[in-house]
């Protein structure tokens, strides 16, 4: 018989808060511990203009709920778009990426499931700065993320 997950509340202004690769906030609000594998979920602070590299997850499927702001996602061959309140979704395996297409910082909650994708910004937050990409995608690929391609550009249409 598996051990039950214990419920749990994260209060407003908690979690594990780290800098990402692309210089935005991840704030880690249940990792692997918290839900015995079952699922991360976080809270991503994204500057205008910001995203991060194409990339596939191995093992995790990753949903995006837009808190606030205007972003674009890319998943596979799709062009997709959410808007405070909406939501996008990328299956495992599929390369995908974002970005902040509004003025002002935005937020995004991101559920990936199963867990362990706070390992990844665990370790990618150690990185001395400027990043350099060999390592991150060392790291990467040690967490089941693969690099594939650039960050969206402002140029590439909606």
């Amino acid at each position: 018989m598996s051990e039950q997950v214990p419920p749990f509340a994260v209060p407003p202004g908690s979690g594990r808060t780290l800098p990402t690769p692309t210089g935005d906030t991840i704030v880690i609000k249940a990792g692997t511990q918290a839900t015995h594998g079952s699922m991360t979920v976080a809270e991503l602070l994204v500057h205008p203009g910001s995203g991060p590299a194409l990339h596939a997850h191995v093992r995790e499927d990753e949903l995006w709920w837009v808190l606030d702001g205007d972003f674009r996602f890319k998943a596979g061959e799709r062009l997709l778009r959410a808007s405070t309140g909406g939501m996008a979704f990328g299956p495992r395996g599929t390369p995908h990426c974002f970005q902040n297409v509004g003025d002002t910082p935005g937020r995004l909650l991101i559920v990936t499931a199963p867990s362990g994708l706070e390992r990844f910004f665990e370790q990618s937050a150690t990185l001395p700065t400027p990043i350099d990409f060999d390592q991150l995608a060392t790291i990467g690929h040690a967490h089941g993320l693969e690099f594939v391609g650039p960050p969206l550009a402002v140029s590439d249409p909606l």
